[in-house]
């Protein structure tokens, strides 16, 4: 039974919110670095620091800036940082081979990080499209993206990461069935503590332009996404889809994009009651910066704000590029 309000002026909503001190009393969400994960970009080389155009204050970092990087993140408070490889187009291959190379960059990474960084939690990305000449997430067959085949691969990568020390594996891939199939593997090679975070409601979205120019994939992407990523339109499914990865083994669920797709976060989080986290990705990054560049917004608390909105739908963490600045403005920096 809904409580009884009781009328003006009885009732004054601006009571509380007269100053601070009371705003903050009767605040409903908070945002903390505990809800931060830092995507990276890593690429080959030593000492290299490279800026991506199309994500105003990111770069692509070589594995030992990468591991000072994450050392910077660990002493900010960030818990958890998460690797995506810009790798060099001469080993994109159609069978996908570097993916699950031990010495690939991300592997290296992993190592690198665990070493510098020990405290602070590492995530993968799992999906064939940083290694695949096709630009794809899974393999690609007479113009179809194969689903069975691309599992068996990226259980191999999965696998690779582990034991490369990830604490946290992020399949990004959509393709069915691999939760489940990652999962057994896992378990099987004695990884059990090796956590999945599945992007388990991954849009086929437009917002994600940036993110292939950081990892190199937009040049080398044949045709779009929209047999394997879900379709904007659709709200429903995502619960289904969600449903299905925790039933085979997932410990957390992730949707992507973000701002667009609170709605979904919001009934994710209300359904299953499962650690849920959303993915505010390059297309939003870059759309806030540009604005806050051109004067046309207050960049720092857009930055702030969105973010709530995260936890204000119910959303455990949330992946986003702003988590060093995050960070830094909440210590008081």
């Amino acid at each position: 039974m809904k409580p009884t309000i009781a009328p003006y002026p009885q009732t004054r909503f601006r009571r509380a919110r007269q100053s601070p001190a009371i705003r903050g009393l009767v605040r409903e969400n908070t945002l903390t670095t505990d809800d931060l994960i830092w995507p990276v970009f890593v690429r080959d080389g030593e000492g290299v620091e490279e800026h991506v155009p199309s994500m105003p204050g990111v770069v692509r970092r070589s594995v030992d800036l990468i591991a000072k990087a994450a050392v910077e993140a660990q002493a900010l408070g960030i818990p958890a940082i998460c690797i995506f490889p810009y790798t060099d187009p001469g080993l994109k291959t159609e069978d996908c081979a570097e993916a699950w190379n031990p010495d690939n960059l991300s592997n290296r990474a992993i190592r690198a990080i665990k070493a510098a960084a020990p405290d602070i939690a590492v995530m993968t990305d799992v999906a064939l499209d940083p290694y695949n000449i096709n630009g794809h997430d899974g393999y690609v067959v007479d113009g179809e993206i194969v689903n069975d085949q691309t599992v068996e691969a990226l259980v191999k990568m999965t696998l690779a990461q582990a034991e490369s020390g990830a604490d946290i594996i992020g399949p990004s891939d959509m393709m069915d069935g691999r939760i489940g199939a990652m999962r057994q593997s896992l378990e099987s090679a004695g990884h059990h503590n090796v956590m999945i975070l599945s992007y388990a409601a991954k849009y086929a979205s437009a917002f994600y332009g940036p993110f292939r120019d950081a990892v190199g994939a937009s040049g080398a992407l044949t045709g779009d996404k929209k047999t394997y990523q879900m379709d904007p339109a659709n709200s429903d499914e995502a619960l289904r889809l969600i449903e299905r990865d925790l039933t085979e083994g997932a410990d957390m669920v992730m949707i992507k994009p973000g701002m667009p797709y609170l709605d979904i976060c919001r009934r994710v989080k209300d359904t299953f009651g499962a650690p849920t986290y959303a993915y505010q990705v390059s297309g939003e990054y870059a759309m806030v910066q540009a604005a806050a560049q051109n004067g046309w917004i207050d960049g720092e608390k857009v930055m702030l704000e969105s973010l709530l909105a995260f936890k204000r739908a119910g959303c455990d963490g949330i992946l986003t590029y702003f988590a060093p600045a995050v960070a830094k403005l909440l210590q008081g920096q």
